[in-house]
């Protein structure tokens, strides 16, 4: 059979792949804010929206994932996950030029990757969870830290595409993009993919909700969540705008820097698993994060702030896959609709945190500084939390 060729090997690596797919709808837009502010003269507030319009479909489609996703089975909306991830990136390089009023056309762009990003973030973690390997918060770790190389792979080849080709160039840098998630969707149709739980032995959506643990759980993803895209979706934008650094230089040293470092910890974390706490790890990454908000709103020199930014990214490394793991442990039976409802929690944060952002720079006359101040409110939470999530002992 076709398929026999395929292992599970294989499977990891299209897994690896779809969060590199999840990062280019998620970092590709951030890039061309300026750029599409000057181009089709939308304000801050509407980029705003935009921000929010992705991450809130994917608060969606995380919540619809629990009663679709065991129905229909992995592949099939793994396989329609890319292709929405696809569609979109395809759309929003030609919709703004084909529809009379170009915001539509990117509104319309961001639903449909959103789609797409949804799904990847409910299927790829429990599809890699199932893969017959061993040490399982290691694998989750060095999982999600593709979607940091994904985030560096992003932004250095787009900027060096901008760069050379010129800003006016992006729709051709959009549709070229499509091209990963279009062909991560054929290999997906290709390899084994295993159930998390034996079909109807999963946790039912009820239950979990009834759990004053998941509950907790669902709290630390949220300000994950927050704490990683308050940083990273804004960076690009401050530290052009905020800093007045050229983008060129703006984007590789603001949020590439965010990127590879949040990927080194990730990375870290998956080596070095046996001999660290990730609890304890998960603390110490929250009081950093909140020193590199600080930082880059303080520092007295553009440098300094641009370092706040990337430490940013080390500091949220394993905030995500940290908690899906503890969850993981903590709630074996949990399945299918545990990670959709982590995963749910996760995208509330990603929209809440970029998007307090920009109200409160919105109010604060236009600076970027006032809102990343604000954003320190979420690793605070989460380590106030995670010493909740030890005293209720979950297991």
């Amino acid at each position: 059979m076709i398929r026999s060729r395929f292992t599970y090997t294989h499977t990891l690596y299209a897994s690896y792949l779809g969060y590199v797919c999840q990062a280019i709808v998620n970092n590709l837009a951030p890039l061309l804010f300026l750029t599409l502010q000057r181009t089709y003269g939308i304000s801050l507030g509407q980029i705003t929206l935009l921000v929010t319009l992705n991450f809130g479909v994917q608060l969606l489609v995380d919540l619809a994932s629990t009663v679709f996703v065991d129905r229909l089975g992995y592949r099939r909306c793994v396989v329609a996950a890319h292709l929405c991830c696809a569609l979109g990136l395809a759309a929003m390089a030609l919709l703004p030029e084909l529809l009379p009023r170009p915001y539509a056309g990117l509104l319309v762009a961001v639903c449909l990757y959103a789609v797409g990003g949804g799904l990847i973030e409910v299927l790829i973690s429990p599809i890699v969870e199932a893969c017959p390997t061993e040490k399982k918060d290691a694998a989750m770790s060095l999982l999600h830290s593709f979607y940091c190389w994904g985030c560096v792979l992003v932004i250095a080849l787009s900027t060096g595409f901008l760069a050379l080709l010129g800003a006016g160039s992006w729709h051709v840098l959009a549709l070229l993009w499509a091209l990963v998630p279009a062909a991560n969707a054929a290999l997906f149709s290709r390899v084994p993919i295993n159930r998390l739980t034996p079909e109807g032995d999963g946790m039912a959506v009820g239950a979990l909700v009834r759990s004053g643990g998941f509950w907790l759980l669902a709290l630390l993803m949220v300000c994950a969540g927050a704490s990683e895209q308050a940083m990273s979706q804004w960076a690009s934008a401050f530290a052009e705008s905020g800093l007045g650094v050229t983008k060129t230089w703006g984007d590789l040293a603001g949020p590439c820097l965010f990127a590879v470092l949040m990927g080194t910890a990730r990375a870290f974390y998956a080596v070095f698993s046996d001999r660290v706490s990730l609890l304890g790890f998960i603390r110490g990454s929250c009081v950093l994060c909140v020193g590199a908000y600080l930082l880059a709103v303080f520092a007295p020199h553009p440098a300094l702030a641009l370092l706040g930014c990337g430490l940013c990214g080390l500091s949220v490394g394993i905030l995500w896959p940290g908690v899906f793991s503890i969850a993981a442990g903590r709630m074996p039976a949990g399945g299918t609709a545990l990670f959709a409802l982590l995963a749910l929690g996760g995208d509330l944060g990603c929209s809440s945190g970029p998007t307090l952002v920009g109200f409160v720079s919105e109010q604060a006359g236009g600076s970027l500084r006032a809102g990343l101040l604000a954003a320190i409110f979420f690793p605070l939470v989460l380590l106030g939390g995670s010493f909740f999530l030890r005293r209720r002992k979950t297991e």
